[in-house]
């Protein structure tokens, strides 16, 4: 006879099963809110501005913020139409409200990467069901295309946020979020049409005109290939249209009744010119997005292309695509082709396509892997392998070189390795079938980047100099007046540097006149000391950075 104590009750195997979910679910909300953390706002300030972009940006926010004009973006005191004002008037409150820093400037980017996940999840949710959701909350945020451009105090990653709330509100408009609760006569959604209006308007006052192109282009495409005309048209509903018109239009119609020249300098220059023309001299084969989305999708770029192989086969057999995956290519294909078919091309321009091709790539870890594994754990495992070559390659073969890219090989190597690890546990995640090693498996998934991600500061120190701020520390700490500094004409600095410089010195920085016969700190490309003696000055070459750029020399008039 059977002990009945050590028998348990069907209550008491509900309620462990009932703790166990429990547990299951605070583990998984505790990883994903970890990663969304770390990966979108730890560590906004650890660099200075680089680039040329991010110290023209927080430049013209700075601006605004102290002259109180929220209508023209000014740059050096001159109007500057490049771009529309949403990423200057987010960096300008939060240099209001916490203070003039880089990371209060690159903050936007930051929300709009989280607000834009947060969507694509709730998506996620209602398309294909929780464990999708889950996994694109690991998957999205630790890509390099996320974590960079969410760190940028640059126009991409507000454009891309609301262009991705935008398209996730098109998505429940055409019915694709539609389930067995869904009432059978389906109800206009008024909330989402508002939304989907207001969230295309705020990416119109980010980058302007091409999010009309991207989203019409990637619904045009859906109806096309799926026949659906009629739910493609209620997005040109009469509240979605009024929500458009009255969050875009108040903007450009007081710039250009304020600034004249505004529609030509904006409109045809910045949008026409630069994308029929090369005059902006950003050239690059039509080829050159395939590359760089391989990037931007590390570390799971080997998922990508098995993504990519695994689909094409799937559609050729089935002949047949669902609506809500056909939605999900039409969105970045789009993306992808009219920024390829531009005759200038930047990196950040096809971030757009990245959510719903990170999407894409989770639905098929969650689905086609698990009914694929051997063909997916090959395909990572053989990536991973590939990586690790080239890491240790990297690590033993370029260490011997005797230049200054040898104080890169470490870093770079250790990267390689950590991704090639990533690949192999991800293999493994797919492969395993007890449901309750997996949440493990996960975390062992995230942690090596959350851990790398923590040691930014670390990376970004010596020898990595990426901007003037620097410079203008030693500047300041040396007590160099900002009127007396002044940059050395035809000596090949980078144009980044002599912008980051400017933010930093609070002033447009101009040449050195040789002439003017009062002391000067002169920042120059080479070392002028020499050259200027020799003409009789007195100099004294003060210091340089590890980047050559960055010399400081102290010019006398001859009269001291």
């Amino acid at each position: 006879m059977l002990d009945s104590q050590n028998v348990d009750t069907p209550a008491e195997n509900s309620h462990h099963s009932s703790k166990t979910r429990l547990i299951a679910k605070i583990g998984w909300a505790a990883l994903i809110v970890a990663t969304l953390y770390v990966c979108y706002f730890s560590h906004l300030g650890a660099i200075g501005f680089v680039g040329p972009d991010e110290p023209r940006y927080a430049w013209i926010a700075r601006d605004m913020m102290e002259s109180g004009d929220w209508v023209t973006p000014r740059l050096y005191g001159k109007p500057w139409f490049e771009k529309p004002p949403l990423l200057y008037w987010g960096a300008g409150l939060c240099f209001k409200w916490f203070g003039v820093s880089e990371a209060a400037a690159r903050l936007p980017s930051a929300l709009s990467a989280l607000l834009a996940t947060l969507a694509l999840a709730w998506l996620a949710l209602r398309l294909y069901g929780a464990e999708t959701a889950r996994w694109l909350l690991l998957l999205l945020p630790t890509t390099v295309g996320m974590i960079g451009f969410s760190h940028a105090a640059a126009t991409d990653m507000p454009f891309s946020g609301m262009l991705t709330i935008a398209m996730v509100c098109a998505a429940v408009v055409l019915g694709l979020t539609r389930n067995e609760y869904t009432p059978i006569l389906p109800r206009t959604p008024w909330l989402t049409l508002l939304l989907f209006g207001f969230c295309l308007g705020l990416a119109v006052l980010a980058k302007g005109p091409a999010a009309i192109i991207l989203s019409g282009g990637a619904v045009f495409f859906w109806a096309l290939f799926t026949k659906r005309w009629r739910d493609a048209f209620r997005l040109l509903h009469p509240v979605a249209i009024a929500s458009f018109c009255a969050t875009a239009l108040p903007w450009y119609v007081l710039c250009a009744r304020r600034n004249p020249d505004f529609f030509r300098v904006f409109i045809i220059e910045h949008n026409f010119k630069r994308f029929l023309t090369p005059e902006f001299q950003h050239i690059q084969p039509f080829w050159f997005y395939g590359p760089v989305l391989l990037v931007a999708l590390l570390p799971w770029t080997g998922v990508a292309v098995w993504t990519a192989v695994a689909g094409i086969a799937r559609a050729r057999r089935s002949r047949k695509l669902s609506p809500d995956i056909v939605f999900l290519f039409s969105w970045p294909a789009v993306v992808v082709l009219f920024f390829s078919v531009s005759q200038s091309k930047l990196p950040g321009y096809v971030l757009p396509a990245m959510p719903a091709i990170g999407l894409l790539l989770t639905r098929s870890c969650t689905k086609v892997a698990l009914e694929r594994r051997r063909s997916f754990g090959l395909t990572l495992t053989a990536f991973a392998l590939l990586l690790f070559a080239a890491g240790e390659f990297v690590l033993h073969g370029l260490t011997r070189l005797r230049s200054p890219a040898v104080e890169f090989t470490f870093p770079f190597a250790f990267l390689l390795l950590t991704i090639a690890l990533l690949n192999a546990l991800l293999a493994a995640e797919f492969s395993i079938t007890a449901a309750w090693i997996r949440p493990l498996v996960a975390l062992a998934c995230v942690i090596p980047i959350l851990s790398l991600l923590s040691l930014e500061d670390t990376l970004a120190s010596e020898p990595f100099h990426f901007s003037s701020k620097e410079l203008a520390v030693q500047l300041s700490h040396y007590r160099v007046p900002a009127d007396r500094v002044f940059i050395y004409g035809g000596t090949g600095m980078k144009r980044s540097d002599r912008y980051s410089l400017n933010f930093y010195l609070h002033r447009e920085l101009t040449d050195w006149d040789q002439n003017s016969g009062v002391e000067a700190y002169v920042v120059s490309g080479t070392n002028r000391c020499e050259q200027l003696r020799r003409q009789g000055m007195d100099c004294e070459n003060l210091w340089h950075r590890y980047n050559p750029e960055s010399f400081v020399t102290h010019l006398k008039p001859s009269n001291q």
